[in-house]
């Protein structure tokens, strides 16, 4: 299965916590459901807040990777996708 092009970027590089997680949950308000977004952050904190964020939400951590310095998370927003 081949990686997906999420639906929107949020670059939260450089933010200290929480701001990284609460850009995310704005960028998510604004996506239809089923759409994917892509998370990029340089704050220690974002590892555990997105998980922590997910479990506790509809919404679905897809995937999450550290890069050196940065971390990568996609989350999809919850909601019927089907018609």
């Amino acid at each position: 299965m081949s990686e997906q092009t999420p639906d929107l970027i949020l670059d939260a590089c450089g933010l200290h916590c929480p701001l990284p997680l609460l850009k995310a949950k704005q960028a998510l308000s604004g996506l239809a459901p089923g759409q994917l977004l892509e998370i990029r952050a340089t704050d220690v904190g974002a590892w555990r807040d997105m998980a922590s964020f997910a479990e506790q939400s509809p919404h679905v951590l897809e995937r999450r990777e550290q890069r050196e310095e940065m971390y990568f998370f996609w989350i999809r927003k919850a909601g019927n996708t089907h018609s």
